[in-house]
């Protein structure tokens, strides 16, 4: 090192000497500068700027042409880590290449989404990867591997997890509270985040909009109190879009942004993701907070300190060091092929009669449906490069002559009360645009498409594609592949190559005239699939309704114009034709990602869409050998039980239409498994905000019923047996091995499952739960050895009764097969651990969270800054508003409460807010204590409260509430 350079450019010193070097050289204002997610340049020293967030979920997104890999939840169910980290690898290596001709393209990526899949019905289903917390932190801890690279000080990428904390509903997202007791919490929420970020692949999180337990999770104790407590590496925490402000916004949950600010830097956000590249209005924010003495100068530079330790890691301040400065990687071979790979091995074989493979010489294939020559991208892809469709993998695979095809969708003309019909002009000379091929730092922002004519009407009029993907919502598409879109200066063009965007501009409702979107006119129209009479278009964009000006098309608040749909031919009917003439039907259905279930939109049902099941009972009762081929984000709900064959594919990038067509051909087995449960219908299912998985029995982990297809489902071309099961208890771990043989006459993989149950607990455990899974290759007749290390704390649970982590003695039976219900190995073993004792309520009295059973309860957060505390759920008699909410009651259980020998307890004390009255019980008898609670200031304002109450020896412990109380602990003396 020169005289000339400073500490923080030498490279032979330590990180964390740098650093120090650095922050000391950086001004008050320079560091709060870098705290938004555009940081300036800081060029005194030399420093660039710096954005925090890159969008990478299964490819480089927002930024143009990348390679685009399946979504998510498909490489869920891969179950294959290796591959899903060379995704990884694959996907940060073209980050950097794209990084070195556009420095739009940040290194800091946010990806992946480890949020469990607990509801089917979220709207952001794709993005994760299972509803098992083993899995999903497998697959994640798979992909940030590939992302980071494997370079010992220096990282290709630096991942953020999404979203923590317990964010599964689309549905008043940014204000509604996820209630996670503590067992939820640590046995499933918190097991997902932990086990990637203990591995060291991760560089930080980032909270979700939602509040947990009645706090927002931008300023969580639980970031300082767990994240920051697994790993010795610093870890960056960036904030959502717009959450920074929606603590005071939309939550109100402080006051002012200073104080919002202040609080979320204290409890661990580092970089505040807010008002776009705009920085100014938090810098303001996190001054004004210095002034009011909400903040130090200590505070800003941990935050800037964890920063700055992302930057280094990524060679910013080495470039002649970096490994992965020169890297140029971008569309190769390579990775155009891991990309049918993945996509081959996300394909999930349902059921199988003996349709498939399609090996026949002369088998004519008819392929139909509305997604039969699509090639979908969600809202987290980049641009397509290349691009398969079922229909062109088909065509490739087995030759266009012995391929039909039929859309299905209706044709129609949309004719005007003036007796014209709507037209879509030429536009020879117009460029063909797919959207956000140039990138995009906010996709959100992208205009629609002014440079095209706006429709007009004629006499004649055009003959449009109309799709109905549920729910009454409808596209129309205009010959030239084109979807009617409305950009913002309100008229109607044939102008969007997808339907897509932020706010989808290419979706529409039709409303009886005179309805005004009544909802049983919508269900009447969808389930009769009728497009009859008078109806007013309702552009669900603007919320505006189509109408006819003399300028041209366009959607306006007053003056709607009145049309009728001539159907010129409906979709069953060419499907029925097509499917009557061919050897072998496939049905391609599913999801638009952009439409009915996405994010900011939960899905309302499992169902598959009408239109979809009319096409699909037409194709059945033409052709009995019909296969239903279901692209989706999430699953369905749909009978299969007069089908001979389904699958199941995710989304599957560039490469989806060729790797289906390899595995119907037989080329490959399948080998997907299910990475979450399919249920039979909607009434297998909990509420959307329902997040205790324990006490309401969701996810197979303890779902009590029958579902359609279980977790782990998966079938092959082959077939396989399992044996030889040996398990051995060591002193810290179980080793258990076994065999799988393939007993067909096909390779292909299996993906052998171990499961673990607890047959004598003491408290409600899982029916079974995941210990780990392999996917093998194993040729015809071959045998392959498996063997699995399995710490003891894989058999952990969270007790309650003593805040602790623990391995309850006793025996647990180990289940090995090939799905969670398709079991072909069992063995029982036996654990030492912690033995169950009685909860020492005299020496540490009961946090009221802390309960093994409820009804009605719903945690809240006991002061701002931590603790929490219970209150009767809002509304759960049936009554609103403050007066009437006084009629809410719900209901704690706490088991095997230690009240001491033959002089026991005499007294209790509460610890309140609220208002209204606490009544205890022994063991479900009659109360033998209530506490009438006056009203308190505020819901914070606690008062402490004794009465008497007797009890001795071991009882369970009953505690009524009424009205909205807050119970936070409750005390008992000798």
């Amino acid at each position: 090192m020169t005289a000339q350079t400073p500490p923080f450019r030498d490279s032979q010193l330590p990180f964390a000497k740098r650093i120090d070097d650095l922050l000391s050289r950086l001004t008050l204002e320079e560091r709060v500068a870098m705290l938004h997610q555009f940081g300036p340049a800081v060029e005194r020293l030399g420093v660039a700027a710096f954005r925090t967030g890159q969008e990478a979920l299964h490819g480089v997104a927002w930024m143009g042409p990348a390679t685009v890999f399946p979504q998510a939840v498909g490489l869920g169910a891969t179950w294959n880590d290796e591959l899903v980290r060379r995704v990884g690898e694959a996907v940060s290596t073209e980050t950097r290449a794209m990084r070195s001709r556009d420095d739009r393209v940040g290194l800091n990526v946010w990806a992946p989404t480890v949020n469990l899949l607990r509801h089917p019905l979220w709207g952001r289903n794709e993005e994760g990867y299972s509803e098992d917390p083993k899995l999903t932190s497998a697959i994640a801890t798979a992909y940030t591997r590939g992302l980071r690279g494997d370079h010992p000080a220096y990282w290709r990428t630096a991942p953020v997890l999404k979203h923590w904390l317990a964010h599964n509903n689309e549905t008043d997202r940014a204000t509604a509270s996820s209630s996670v007791r503590p067992r939820v919490l640590h046995e499933y929420d918190l097991r997902a985040f932990r086990e990637t970020v203990e591995a060291g692949t991760a560089a930080g999180v980032m909270p979700a909009y939602n509040l947990v337990n009645g706090r927002p999770n931008h300023v969580s104790p639980y970031l300082r109190e767990q994240l920051r407590t697994w790993t010795d590496q610093d870890l960056l925490v960036c904030s959502d879009a717009g959450a920074p402000s929606n603590l005071v916004d939309s939550e109100h949950y402080f006051d002012t942004h200073e104080e919002a600010t202040a609080a979320s830097l204290i409890a661990g956000v580092d970089s505040f993701t807010d008002h776009g590249t705009d920085s100014t209005q938090i810098v303001e924010r996190l001054q004004g907070a210095l002034d009011q003495g909400l903040l130090t100068e200590s505070d800003i530079d941990a935050a800037v300190r964890r920063q700055l330790a992302i930057r280094f890691r990524l060679g910013e301040f080495d470039p002649r060091l970096d490994p992965y400065a020169d890297t140029k990687d971008f569309d190769t071979p390579a990775h155009r092929s891991l990309a049918r790979e993945a996509a081959e091995q996300a394909i999930v074989l349902l059921k199988n009669d003996g349709l498939l493979p399609l090996t026949g010489q002369d088998t004519r294939i008819a392929v139909v449906g509305l997604l039969a020559d699509e090639c979908k991208l969600d809202w987290y892809s980049g641009t397509l490069i290349h691009r398969s469709t079922p229909l062109e993998g088909l065509y490739e695979r087995f030759g266009a002559d012995r391929v039909d095809f039929a859309e299905g969708v209706d044709r129609v003309r949309i004719k005007t009360s003036a007796g014209t019909y709507l037209s879509v002009p030429p536009a020879d000379d117009a460029t063909d645009e797919v959207r956000g091929a140039e990138g995009a730092l906010d996709p959100a922002l992208l205009a629609g498409r002014t440079d095209l004519p706006p429709l007009t009407t004629d006499t004649t009029g055009t003959e449009l594609a109309l799709i109905d993907w549920g729910g009454g919502i409808l596209t129309l598409r205009a010959p030239d592949g084109r979807y009617l879109s409305v950009a913002e200066d309100g008229f109607v063009r044939a102008s969007a190559d997808q339907p897509g965007g932020w706010v989808v501009q290419e979706t529409f409702r039709l409303e009886p005239h005179g309805s005004h979107g009544s909802d049983e006119s919508q269900k009447s129209h969808e389930s009769h699939g009728s497009h009859s009479g008078g109806h007013l278009l309702k552009h669900i964009g603007t919320g505006r309704y189509v109408s006819v000006t003399a300028d041209g098309v366009k959607v306006a608040a007053q003056n709607p114009e009145i049309l009728e749909l001539e159907i010129t031919e409906r979709g069953e009917d060419t499907v029925a034709r097509t499917a009557a003439a061919a050897d072998v039907v496939l049905v391609v259905a599913g999801n638009d990602p952009h439409i009915n279930g996405r994010e900011t939109e939960d899905r309302t049902t499992l169902a598959l869409p009408a239109h979809q099941q009319r096409l699909l009972e037409a194709a059945r009762a033409a052709n009995p050998r019909t296969a239903l081929v279901i692209t989706s984000s999430y699953p369905y709900a749909t009978d299969p039980a007069d089908l001979p064959a389904v699958l199941w594919t995710a989304h599957g990038g560039q490469a989806a239409g060729t790797a289906l067509a390899r595995v119907l051909a037989g080329d490959v087995s399948p080998a997907g498994r299910l990475p979450q449960t399919w249920y039979a219908s909607d009434a297998d299912l909990p509420d959307l905000l329902d997040y205790d998985v324990i006490g309401s029995r969701q996810t197979y982990l303890y779902f009590e019923g029958t579902p359609l297809f279980p977790f782990g489902h998966g079938l092959s071309y082959a077939s396989f047996e399992y044996g030889n099961l040996v398990a051995h208890v060591g002193e810290n771990s179980v080793h258990v091995t076994f065999t799988v043989t393939n007993t067909g006459s096909t390779p292909a993989d299996e993906v052998a499952q171990l499961y673990s149950r607890a047959v004598t607990p003491s408290v409600s455990r899982p029916r079974r739960e995941l210990l780990a899974h392999r996917r093998v290759h194993v040729l015809p007749g071959a045998s392959t050895e498996l063997t699995f290390e399995l710490p003891l704390s894989a058999f952990e649970f969270w007790d309650v009764a003593h805040g602790i982590r623990r391995v309850e003695p006793g025996p647990y039976e180990l289940l090995v097969g090939a799905s969670s219900e398709d079991v072909r190995l069992r063995a029982t073993i036996e654990l030492d651990g912690t033995p169950t004792t009685p909860r020492p309520v005299l020496e540490l009295g009961l946090n009221s969270a802390d309960f093994d059973e409820q009804r009605g309860v719903e945690i809240v957060d006991r002061t701002k800054v931590s603790g929490d505390a219970v209150t009767p759920a809002q509304g759960n008699d049936g009554s609103q508003g403050s007066q009437e909410s006084l009629g809410n009651t719900a209901e704690l259980v706490y088991r095997g409460c230690d009240f001491g020998p033959a002089t026991g307890t005499v007294a209790v004390t509460f610890e309140v807010s609220g208002e209204g009255s606490l009544e205890l019980a022994l063991d479900g008898g009659p109360v033998t204590a209530r506490l009438d609670v006056p009203a308190t200031r505020g819901p914070y304002d606690y008062t402490t409260v004794a009465i008497p109450f007797s009890a001795t020896e071991v009882h369970d412990l009953h505690i009524g509430l009424r009205g909205p109380v807050r119970l936070a602990h409750v005390g008992f003396s000798g």
